[in-house]
């Protein structure tokens, strides 16, 4: 089984071949019992369940904590229900780490913590950076910053400061989004 690298863990990545709106329901129920470990309940924890979960599509969880709203999103598989599977590989961790002690609360919550309308921030970071509504790949966002960024400079003829500053604040929008 393949496996990828995020927020310091080993994430296997299932590829779901059937019965994805099951399987969508059970990661979701997986991520409630995890979040549960640490005293949320389902009211608590927003999960999305999309009809057609064999769609590409992005999965996210949100949840409350502390008075903060933390969320994690994950778009990069085939599908929805293996993006969902990711967000519940993730948490699942983060939670094992929190429990064991190896993170704080605080740390915990600075991973997660993002803003309520982080979904539309995505959608303006991906339109400021010319790159698809759908684009996960990571390289064409980088090329597209990149070139974006060397024209706004405030050294150059044609460059911005407020320009300059909406194009480097989309690329950490979704670099921390994809990595």
């Amino acid at each position: 089984m393949a496996t990828t690298s995020i927020k310091g863990h080993e994430i296997p990545l299932m590829a779901i071949r059937d019965s994805h709106g099951r399987k969508a329901q059970q990661f979701r129920n997986n991520i409630i019992l995890a979040l549960g470990k640490i005293g949320l309940t389902e009211d608590d924890i927003d999960i999305v369940l999309e009809p057609i979960a064999s769609k590409k599509l992005p999965a996210f969880a949100s949840w409350y904590l502390e008075g903060y709203h933390l969320h994690y999103s994950y778009s990069a598989s085939s599908n929805f229900a293996s993006n969902l599977f990711v967000v519940f590989k993730v948490i699942e961790a983060e939670v094992k780490a929190l429990l064991d002690q190896k993170k704080t609360i605080q740390e915990f919550i600075a991973d997660f913590s993002e803003e309520k309308e982080i979904i539309q921030t995505r959608i303006e970071a991906r339109e400021i950076l010319g790159v698809p509504p759908d684009c996960v790949d990571m390289a064409l966002i980088d090329k597209a910053y990149k070139a974006l960024a060397k024209e706004a400079h405030p050294d150059m003829s044609t460059g911005s400061v407020e320009r300059f500053k909406r194009i480097n604040n989309a690329h950490k929008v979704l670099k921390r989004e994809l990595t």
